[in-house]
């Protein structure tokens, strides 16, 4: 009773408006099942030979990083509402067509229009939420919209598990579904408090034109701890690409097992992450909580050398969650406080390109460090980068954010 009492009174002070984010972003990723799944997807329906399934998952990051800096640009221009609405509504056709197009050069030309389209609502989403959330609530506010994502991802990924045992095409048309829902529901909540906050939009322009912010280009601490994010991230990601790989080959897992586990994470992050934010907020600096995660992440992949039963996985799983819970949220927090109210959506923007680098260089050098060395070579090499990454970011970011 007492933790669930600690559990509900770390949600409070939280707006209305980011609850909302929160569910729409819950309905959206709720449909998110064939990131997944598309290299099982790839090697397993379509037959693509490893390296040619690593090539179309590095043009998602490809996507990924234009459509980061392409929303980052259009939010500061035309605000975090339109493109938010635009990236949901524009994203979900192409769901349904990437089935009918199985070659491995149009898998990668949909692929990348896909993820451009989809992640210019990254940075916009990151601009509400720095819109809508009190300051002494930010990171809580990012961590509840984290939730959500994540409970979208148990959901997803597990009912994946069980939709592409009977036909892969169900994972298209789920992601079509979800995307077009999360849009409508976004139309009409926010619609009129677009309206409302317009004039005090007009406001803020003027005052950017009268004092420009400073571009996250031209921040050169900003630059080397985005560059370390890329880095963290390039290993983290591996939980999208190698991992299911890992279970699939290693381990020998079936696919609706590997979306449980996959989907336990979620859960987990669910379950603990507002309660572990609390905790880190009070008990440590930001510096501190990014260098216990970045560290434990490395941790999480060492522990994969020692055993592939289901138990094992699972607390490796557990070990990345927590680690995933004292990383994300805090790097996305950084960004916000170095940013000022006329560029948040380009330092938002730069934050999601070093993100999203990751996913064009995860799948390409995941697959093919295992299929050289050996997945044991991929998780010393991961825990090795990881480690040495979590005492530069505490370096950097500690400079960066001496009070914090």
């Amino acid at each position: 009773m007492k933790f669930l009492n600690y559990y509900i009174n770390t949600f409070k002070g939280l707006s209305r408006e980011a609850w909302m984010l929160s569910i729409v972003m819950l309905i959206n990723r709720s449909g998110s099942m064939v990131l997944p799944f598309l290299g099982v997807y790839m090697t397993d329906h379509l037959k693509f030979s490893l390296e040619n399934a690593g090539i179309v998952l590095s043009f998602y990051g490809i996507g990924s990083v234009v459509g980061s800096w392409l929303g980052g640009y259009l939010t500061d221009k035309f605000g975090e509402y339109y493109i938010q609405t635009w990236s949901l509504f524009l994203s979900a056709p192409i769901f349904l067509i990437i089935p009918f197009f199985p070659s491995v050069e149009m898998m990668a030309v949909l692929i990348f229009l896909q993820s451009t389209i989809s992640d210019t609502f990254r940075p916009a989403n990151s601009v509400a939420i720095t819109k809508y959330a009190r300051p002494e609530n930010l990171t809580k506010a990012f961590s509840l919209n984290r939730m959500a994502i994540n409970l979208g991802f148990s959901i997803g990924p597990a009912l994946g598990g069980i939709l592409s045992g009977i036909s892969y095409n169900f994972l298209f048309v789920v992601n079509f579904i979800g995307a077009v829902i999360a849009g409508i529901i976004y139309v009409i909540f926010f619609r009129k408090r677009n309206k409302i906050f317009r004039e005090r939009k007009k406001s803020e322009t003027a005052q950017v034109i009268k004092k420009a912010g400073k571009s996250p280009y031209k921040d050169y601490p900003f630059l080397l701890y985005s560059f370390l994010c890329t880095v963290f991230a390039i290993c983290f990601f591996q939980f999208f690409n190698t991992i299911p790989l890992f279970y699939k080959d290693v381990a020998k897992l079936s696919q609706s097992t590997i979306g449980f586990i996959l989907g336990y994470s979620g859960f987990i992050i669910v379950l603990l992450e507002m309660p572990l934010v609390s905790i880190a907020e009070r008990t440590m600096k930001i510096s501190q909580i990014l260098f216990a995660g970045v560290f434990l992440a490395g941790l999480s992949y060492l522990m994969l050398i020692f055993g592939s039963n289901i138990p094992w996985l699972i607390i490796a799983m557990t070990v990345l969650c927590v680690a995933e819970i004292w990383a994300l949220p805090f790097m996305s927090t950084v960004t916000a406080l170095r940013s000022e109210n006329g560029n948040k959506g380009a330092y938002m923007g730069v934050n999601g390109i070093a993100f999203s680098f990751s996913f064009i260089i995860t799948p390409f050098l995941g697959t093919y460090v295992v299929s050289r060395f050996g997945f044991d070579s991929l998780w010393i090499g991961s825990f090795s980068v990881l480690a040495i990454s979590a005492v530069l970011l505490y370096i950097v970011v500690k400079k960066m954010l001496p009070a914090k």
